[in-house]
Formats: structure tokens, sequence, C-alpha cells
């Protein structure tokens, strides 16, 4: 279980641990690309693996072009 969990309770219901996050030493739980792209928004966080461009840009919907093609429906 990750340090903030309980501030977001419902963001990680359904997280695969390898999948969609992994934790680091420091008990922190860096959320995968993939687990990005399937939320669909940027939290401007700015996340290791943030998929979007801008990065950190709160609401942005707009995917890095190498994200965007390994990601077409």
């Amino acid at each position: 279980m990750g340090m903030f969990d309980d501030l977001f309770p419902d963001s990680y219901d359904n997280a695969v641990e390898g999948e969609d996050y992994y934790l680091t030493r420091g008990g922190y739980r860096v959320m995968t690309e993939s687990f990005l792209v399937k939320r669909g928004y940027c939290c401007a966080n700015g996340c290791r693996h943030c998929p979007y461009h801008p990065k950190a840009q709160k609401g942005n919907r707009t995917l890095r072009p190498d994200v965007a093609k390994n990601y077409q429906k």
C-alpha cells in the first residue's frame, strides 16, 4: 500500500502491482505509462512515466506522439 492511498481511496482500487504500478524502496507507488494512458488525463503531479504532452498540465488528454502510436485503438 502506498503512502498517500488514503488521500485518493478510489484511484487505485483495480490497479495491479507490476502492471499498473510498482513500489520504490521508499514505499512510493509509481504508476506506469499504461495505467496513466488508461486513466485518460493528466493529474499535473509530474508523474515519472507521464504519457501526456505537455507534461504536468491538469486535465491534459494529448498523448505524446511516441506514446500515441503504441496505444492506438
